[in-house]
């Protein structure tokens, strides 16, 4: 009866181990098959964000019987509406619907009104989709006297637009240290693009004209790159072409601070709600939210349209530096008011309409998504300033082990390949010393 048991105890580990074998193979071909791969040479910005739903519907209904949209703290998006009708239709699609007393046209009606009227440096205006109003703001250079020229155009406009004064300076983020530096003073890289013959830098057009040559140091010794093709006031980007024409290994890795990065997989349009981060030469990896779209912000040295504003905090030398949500780029940084100490206003280029308009499009990492993928936070950059190229280098203790249990990769896979065939060895030599053991039992009792 012993026999018997210890018979039926290796069958079954044999079987086991047998089964173990070809999970861990099913496992690892699997992971293979969907481990992301190198960086791929550009991609449209066509592909929609995770949150598109609520843009969507917007564009399918029309200005007139809707208002915007945004996500509301779950994740969910909402589309404001004017008529019943429209209404059901987001519901029916999945989305909440909103009824405002505005439509789309209503609001860019009242921007564009705010716009034919006398410039007045250090003030923006944007459009609130959550509280269905035009929200005009004034900074601390703004008079008395054009805040209140400012108040009578709104208020000929009517009561759904709201002033509102700022503390700080809407300006430009410039100064003059690193990490690239010209001229012009210092700004952050924001993304690495391509136009299929040669690389570039895609950065905020205002930190300097075309034919700005471009350092890693203040010494004027790593030349980086030349401006060209850049567009301030109006829009705020530029390109920086690589010297060497290539940004080489880790051109899809966004800096973010302590040697960390952020893997780039694809480009999209921001959305009212969406929590977004930046990073950026002088003060880092700061986080916020999207408050508000088609922003327009008279700086100084002229007037910019159709930013992102946030509530995200900004620094000089921040300028340029990029700003994306789950691995997906939306932004370069062009200005704002305020610092990182007290926190602020800062608005974005939209990556979307740059790459169109200088014709180029994103290096990014290949996800099986298409879209984005979540960070990848163990990606070390070193030195490397937000969006310039570096190799990846580096992994914690943490990192690996959460790779290892993560079944989306070959560690899983080889650690039951290995569980398996130890079970296998195991059981061949348990029987072999009891084959053994049983032949000396045996053969002992005939012995003289």
């Amino acid at each position: 009866m012993r026999h018997a048991r210890r018979r039926v105890v290796r069958r079954v580990t044999r079987l086991a181990a047998v089964g173990g074998l070809l999970l861990g193979g099913a496992m690892v071909t699997n992971a293979v098959a969907s481990e992301p791969a190198a960086p791929s040479i550009g991609v449209p910005f066509t592909a929609p964000p995770a949150t598109g739903e609520g843009t969507d519907l917007v564009s399918r209904l029309g200005n007139s019987r809707t208002a915007g949209s945004w996500v509301d703290k779950a994740g969910r998006p909402v589309v404001a509406v004017t008529d019943d009708k429209a209404a059901a239709e987001v519901k029916r699609a999945g989305a909440q619907a909103r009824m405002v007393e505005r439509s789309m046209s209503d609001l860019k009606s009242a921007a564009a009104t705010l716009r034919s009227a006398p410039r007045v440096s250090g003030t923006s205006w944007a459009l609130d989709y959550k509280n269905n109003q035009v929200v005009v703001r004034g900074d601390s250079t703004v008079s008395s006297s054009d805040w209140s020229r400012m108040t009578e155009v709104a208020e000929g406009i009517g009561s759904f637009v709201r002033m509102e004064r700022s503390e700080g300076t809407f300006t430009t983020r410039v100064n003059g240290a690193q990490p690239i530096l010209s001229t012009a003073g210092r700004c952050s890289a924001g993304f690495n693009v391509t136009d299929g013959k040669s690389d570039f830098i895609l950065t905020a057009g205002h930190c300097g004209p075309d034919g700005s040559v471009w350092f890693a140091d203040d010494r004027g010794r790593d030349q980086v790159g030349t401006s060209l093709k850049g567009s301030f006031p109006g829009d705020d980007y530029s390109l920086v072409k690589y010297d060497g024409g290539r940004a080489g290994k880790g051109a899809d890795v966004v800096a973010v601070g302590d040697g960390k990065g952020v893997r780039i997989t694809g480009v999209a349009d921001a959305e009212v709600g969406q929590k977004i981060f930046r990073s950026g030469s002088t003060s880092g990896l700061r986080q916020g939210e999207v408050t508000a779209l088609n922003a327009t912000v008279n700086y100084p040295e002229g007037t910019v349209t159709g930013l992102i504003e946030t509530n995200v905090c900004a620094e000089p030398g921040d300028s340029g530096g990029p700003m994306f949500a789950d691995g997906v780029a939306l932004g370069v940084t062009s200005g704002g008011s305020g610092d990182c100490t007290a926190g602020g206003t800062t608005f974005f280029q939209p990556v979307t309409k740059a790459l169109t308009e200088l014709g180029v499009k994103l290096i990014v990492a290949k996800s099986s998504g298409g879209t984005g993928a979540a960070p990848a936070p163990s990606a070390s950059q070193g030195a490397a300033s937000p969006g310039s190229s570096a190799p990846i280098t580096g992994t914690d203790v943490s990192t690996l082990l959460s790779r290892l249990t993560d079944p989306r990769n070959v560690g899983p896979g080889m650690l039951v390949i290995g569980g398996s065939l130890v079970a296998l060895v195991a059981t061949r030599w348990i029987r072999a010393e009891q084959d053994r053991k049983a032949y000396r039992q045996y053969y002992s009792a005939t012995w003289g």
